[in-house]
């Protein structure tokens, strides 16, 4: 019998000697980095940055780097490493009652699988439209009688183009309309690109990736020197970095950190798992965790600096327009102001000016404007890509090239980040026995008609709601699923033989730092997290924002019956696998 436990050891910590591995350490290393940095950089860091305290937001940010986020991507990265095969696999090999943390992780990567790929179509759509001499957006249509449709006119072009032309949104989630075939003929298109680079594993994945990972950073640097030529930039960039250090005692902000870092690194989805598997046994995996770790942590402040600078231009933009209609007014009181251009009246003259107004007129319309409301105007995923960032294009010269360029730097964050959500699908079914006699491009292509087949519904006039739907329920798993795995190797596969697998395969033991990580801080941390979130979710009604044609803006609504059924059913379906495991 000690013979018996003995060689099953040694078969465990063997794995699997004839898996593929990756061409180069830097293919793995650019294949990582696209999965990591994802639209999430773009289009949710800053918005964090700016609710949460600016430039403070920057230290609870890398703090949760340290304690957080590399011990449970060196967690997930060694295990891939050692045992050389996918999530499921992984984790039936430490228990075979833990193989469903590894199915777990399978399910939430399918869900969020089938409705990333809507999002590159949307960029694939917003990508095509800037091919032109004058960007769609940047006008109201007109009526057949030459007069601006008024649901344009009372919210703006960029609304206009997302709710009514690119989506043309129904009113509610109850109400799909009909599949919009602009999109769905751009949902094809992107599952056709998806399809040809999975459709032979890593050997066709790895090859693109070189492209995915880099491109974002090239284009972020031109936006970066472009943007701090734009007037309004410096503005932009002083109010992202001032920091608002009383910000940091509120408990949210901690909170907002640890998921930001818990979703940039992707844990729990399997796919870190899986890279790891490929690598060869002997790799140092400690120093890849640091590289990674510092490479997101400069990606997310890098495009942060970017977008603001941008942002900052679009700011100082409408305060002097709005500025502009208020001098109109003041000037018959306050003669000074004529003949002169609105960069050059102080925000101080102008304040004092709309003040000593108001004391005179008790009613006005003066709109009061203020550069810092302005600046905290804020917006996150969707809306801030699709609409903020298209209004910004319109007032830049060369509109079209620069629209253009930053849609392509998301179609190549979205890949980047649907390789790793996929690859996590796939190992698992890889490494199935039963489809083993399966060819590789025909079992990419099942699973690829699969989630386009889900994803019809996105493509509906209801498709954004029902996306944020799945996007607010679907990977709630997650949390659990990293806490289950912190667990699992910590005390079931044994923190000690676990300590010794890496100091074999990179000849460095792991110190104190990271034992009292995985030990204590990180799944107290991770406990604390999934009280918080759970309490949030059960305290708060959920709702959605829908488009109301006749008001020409968002409201909130919230989700029917059904919808909240089916919200139950995508939070539980990536936990089901792991209780009855147990």
């Amino acid at each position: 019998m000690a013979e018996t436990t003995r060689m099953k050891e040694v078969s465990l910590e063997a794995g699997d000697d004839g898996r593929v591995t990756w061409d180069s350490p830097v293919q793995f290393f650019f294949t990582v980095l696209g999965f990591c940095v994802g639209l999430g950089n773009i289009w949710r860091f800053p918005y964090l940055c700016q609710q949460n305290g600016g430039g403070a937001f920057i230290l609870p940010f890398l703090l949760m780097l340290v304690v957080v986020g590399m011990p449970l991507l060196l967690l997930e990265l060694a295990l891939g490493q050692k045992l050389r095969v996918g999530a499921a696999g992984a984790w039936k090999k430490v228990h075979p009652a833990l193989a469903g943390v590894g199915y777990g992780s399978t399910i939430v990567a399918t869900i969020v699988g089938c409705y990333y790929n809507v999002i590159i179509a949307w960029c694939i759509f917003y990508l095509g439209s800037s091919f032109t001499t004058t960007l769609p957006w940047s006008s109201c249509p007109l009526t057949p009688d030459n007069q601006t449709i008024p649901e344009c006119e009372d919210s703006s072009e960029t609304q206009y183009f997302w709710f009514r032309t690119t989506l043309d949104a129904s009113g509610s989630i109850d109400d799909p309309v009909s599949i919009k075939y602009w999109t769905l003929l751009c949902l094809i298109m992107s599952w056709v690109i998806v399809y040809l680079i999975l459709m032979k594993g890593i050997a066709s994945s790895g090859k693109v990736v070189y492209f995915t990972a880099m491109f974002p950073y090239i284009v972020l640097t031109i936006f970066f020197f472009r943007g701090i030529t734009l007037k309004g930039a410096t503005a932009g960039l002083a109010h992202m970095f001032t920091p608002k250090m009383e910000m940091l005692l509120k408990p949210t902000v901690w909170l907002d950190a640890a998921n930001q870092v818990f979703y940039s690194f992707g844990l729990a989805f399997g796919s870190i798992i899986s890279f790891g598997s490929y690598n060869p046994p002997k790799k140092n995996c400690v120093k890849d965790v640091i590289i990674i770790t510092i490479t997101n942590a400069f990606t997310a402040i890098y495009a942060c600096a970017v977008i603001f600078s941008i942002l900052g231009f679009k700011a100082v933009h409408l305060f002097e327009k709005c500025m502009e209609h208020d001098i109109g007014i003041l000037m018959p009181m306050y003669p000074e102001f004529r003949n002169r251009s609105m960069e050059d009246i102080p925000q101080e003259e102008y304040g004092a000016a709309m003040d000593g107004f108001a004391m005179k007129h008790e009613q006005h319309l003066l709109k009061n404007c203020s550069l810092v409301k302005e600046l905290d105007d804020s917006a996150q995923g969707t809306g801030f890509a699709f609409i903020v960032m298209a209004d910004v294009f319109t007032k830049i010269p060369g509109a079209p090239f620069w629209s253009a360029l930053f849609f392509m730097m998301l179609l190549s964050l979205g890949l980047g980040s649907q390789i790793g959500i996929m690859e996590g699908v796939m190992s698992t079914l890889f490494d199935q026995p039963s489809l083993k006699h399966i060819k590789k491009p025909v079992l990419v292509g099942f699973v690829a008609i699969g989630c386009f087949s889900i994803g019809l519904v996105f493509t509906t006039g209801a498709g954004e709601y029902w996306l944020t739907l799945f996007d607010s329920f679907g990977a709630t798993g997650l949390t659990f699923i990293a806490f289950a795995e912190l667990l699992s190797v910590m005390y079931v596969y044994g923190h000690s033989r676990f300590t010794k697998d890496i100091e074999n395969m990179t000849g460095v033991r792991p110190g104190l730092y990271w034992q009292v990580m995985w030990r204590i801080i990180s799944p107290t941390l991770m406990a604390s997290i999934i009280i918080s979130s759970t309490y949030f979710m059960l305290s708060n009604t959920p709702t959605y924002t829908a488009w109301n044609r006749k008001l020409a803006t968002g409201e909130e609504k919230e989700y029917p019956t059904w919808a909240l059924c089916l919200a139950t059913m995508l939070a539980m379906s990536s936990l089901i696998p792991i209780l009855i495991g147990a």
